[in-house]
């Protein structure tokens, strides 16, 4: 069966510069083993399936899958889905409003235009939030080879995925990391952690106020390009360690130099409602069919 497909970078107004995620249109009829099957052959750090939706209100209902295994919620794969969605035509914005059914819920987005290009933001889950052990701390900062002796120690932070949010002292810190990725992936199995979003402030003067890493070796993903739920966790650090004083409650996030690509995340914190907005603009670098 032929089934339409696309594929889209996320997180940028340039293709080939954001972070690609595949999407199948109308997954109707897949099981999750032959889901599972096309989400290793794409091998993207996501494949998104696009099935009827199951709950009231929703517009669509999406799975998620790594090479490895499916994901209740994700960023980009979030934005790319909704992009692809309406672009095909498929849904239509109910006043600047979308929900998207997912294994984490009910997912709002909001469609809005910035200087002529249409941008895209989820609403993050709730994020909740476990310090580290001291010991763990220790093991995290030899496989990071740095240390981790910021007045904001590490902790993971649930999105939907679970994230272990690290924070050092520059952009340059974090653009230095030369990470041990196999122990990190046995950490993160021992913790349940899908990997660790490393950030660090960019200098003043620059186009974004942080510079964003996220390492996923447990998912099969050495480092992800430019990562929405992990910025996401990593807003929700910022608020809930007192720092929107110094980054703002608006405010970009860069991530990708490190692999040759060139996100910008927007994100915002509403200090009265607690709701975190996860932003930015979409382009589609691949359509066609998928026969499965």
């Amino acid at each position: 069966m032929n089934r339409s497909f696309k594929q889209v970078d996320v997180f940028t107004r340039v293709p080939f510069a954001g972070n690609p995620v595949a999407v199948v249109l109308d997954a109707s009829g897949l099981d999750a083993s032959q889901m599972q099957r096309i989400a290793n052959w794409t091998n993207l750090s996501e494949t998104t399936f696009v099935l009827p939706p199951t709950q009231p209100g929703a517009d669509y209902r999406v799975r998620i899958f790594t090479p490895r295994a499916e994901l209740p919620f994700a960023g980009h794969p979030t934005l790319g889905t909704a992009h692809a969605l309406l672009e095909a035509g498929t849904i239509v914005p109910r006043d600047g409003q979308l929900v998207q059914e997912c294994g984490a819920g009910l997912i709002a987005l909001t469609v809005s235009s910035v200087d002529g290009a249409r941008q895209l933001a989820f609403e993050l889950p709730t994020a909740r939030h476990e310090l580290l052990q001291p010991t763990q701390v220790e093991e995290l900062a030899s496989i990071l080879g740095t240390a981790l002796r910021d007045p904001h120690p590490p902790r993971r932070i649930e999105v939907g995925p679970i994230w272990t949010v690290v924070q050092l002292a520059s952009a340059e810190a974090v653009l230095a990391l030369r990470p041990d990725l196999a122990r990190l992936a046995e950490l993160d199995g021992r913790t349940g952690s899908a990997g660790v979003v490393v950030f660090g402030a960019q200098a003043p003067g620059a186009d974004a106020a942080i510079e964003v890493r996220a390492f996923a070796p447990a998912q099969g993903i050495a480092e992800d390009p430019v990562c929405g739920s992990g910025n996401g966790a990593v807003a929700a650090f910022i608020r809930d360690t007192g720092q929107t004083g110094t980054f703002g409650s608006r405010f970009t996030s860069a991530q990708g130099v490190a692999v040759g690509r060139d996100g910008r995340i927007a994100l915002s914190c509403d200090m009265a409602s607690g709701r975190i907005l996860v932003g930015g603009c979409c382009v589609s670098c691949i359509e066609g069919v998928v026969r499965c």
